[in-house]
């Protein structure tokens, strides 16, 4: 059979078309899809991870990846424009913020207590006050069985050896959440140490990269203590402290207790909140921060990114709890979650 060119041209074109029309949601699909990058604070990468998860099988155009390489990695990342968000259990300094060419909002995720962790052989209700925790990191008190830690611990023996600290090695949120009640509390341990992602260690610590290293390190260093964020220490099985609040109490980390802390802190229009001494709970309570620009240079990311934010601040929240995490107050998340929908572009 012989075919006309005209003939020719109209399969031609009709084969095209149905080509087309079979591949174009493929295609859509590809056009669609987006990844986000981000980096940062250790503190909250267990709930990130199970968040991560969870909004995948939700939102498959969308792959969210995060590195945990502590707070001050993740403003560093943020400010060089390295990566799509950042983490940060360090509110940002004005300083930081004014240095995002992009313009960057704070997004409160989670509330979370940082708890002091130790290795003493026989001892398991360890208890430390408001005046002897600080002098403890500050390097004023150096034995276990110093009058002190005795005093606030009758029956408990005590032994006579040395106490050997154990902080991060890395810029840490962690170590802000921590260094920052200790400094709210003692005016010794803030002039001497200070409050910091890295402040200035005066007891020539051990010292471990992460929550995971300080962790590890504790729980193999008899005689040692550290801190981590609780989840660790309970994943690991480490000794926590009993440490004194602001109403006299000896706590250890709960939901309950760090709600009660959480729930007594006010937030400002920034979100940005640098209370170390909460009036009532679990007094070493912190929050952790996702940090976004204003402005994306790919509209599919700024659409990603407020999907993401807005996935975390409802349907994430509920997950908090099941990691030893709180819930950000439902009128700070809301607020929170208006201003990034309204000013991410």
């Amino acid at each position: 059979m012989v075919l006309s060119a005209s003939v020719l041209r109209r399969a031609v074109t009709a084969s095209a078309i149905t080509a087309a029309i079979a591949f174009s949601p493929v295609l859509t699909a590809i056009a669609q899809a987006v990844t986000l990058n981000g980096a940062g604070a250790t503190f909250p990468a267990l709930l990130y991870e199970r968040y991560i998860s969870e909004f995948k099988k939700k939102n498959p155009d969308v792959t969210v990846n995060y590195q945990a390489i502590g707070s001050g990695g993740g403003i560093r990342q943020l400010i060089a424009g390295v990566v799509d968000f950042g983490g940060s259990d360090a509110a940002m300094t004005d300083d930081d913020m004014n240095k995002v060419s992009r313009g960057v909002i704070l997004v409160p995720t989670a509330g979370g207590a940082v708890t002091p962790v130790y290795n003493l052989s026989g001892v398991s209700n360890l208890k430390l006050s408001r005046q002897v925790l600080p002098e403890i990191f500050a390097g004023r008190i150096t034995k276990w069985n110093d009058p002190k830690i005795v005093q606030e611990n009758p029956g408990v023996n005590l032994p006579d050896a040395p106490i050997k600290s154990v902080v991060r090695a890395d810029g840490s949120g962690t170590t802000f959440i921590f260094t920052n009640h200790l400094s709210s509390i003692s005016p010794y341990f803030k002039g001497r140490v200070g409050v910091g992602t890295s402040p200035r260690w005066t007891t020539n610590p051990l010292k471990g990269r992460g929550n995971p290293g300080v962790a590890a390190l504790v729980q193999k260093t008899p005689g040692s203590i550290g801190y981590v964020e609780y989840s660790y220490a309970k994943q690991n099985n480490l000794a926590t402290a009993a440490v004194q609040n602001k109403k006299n109490e000896y706590l250890t980390p709960s939901i309950e207790n760090t709600n009660k802390a959480l729930s007594s802190i006010n937030f400002p229009a920034n979100f940005r909140v640098f209370e170390g001494d909460p009036s009532d709970g679990y007094p070493i309570t912190g929050l952790t921060w996702m940090m976004v620009y204003k402005k994306y240079d790919d509209p599919q990311k700024a659409e990603a990114v407020k999907k993401w934010v807005q996935y975390v601040l409802t349907e994430g929240q509920e997950l908090n709890a099941s990691l030893d995490f709180t819930r950000i107050p439902a009128e700070t998340a809301s607020r929170a979650l208006q201003q990034v929908q309204s000013e991410v572009k």
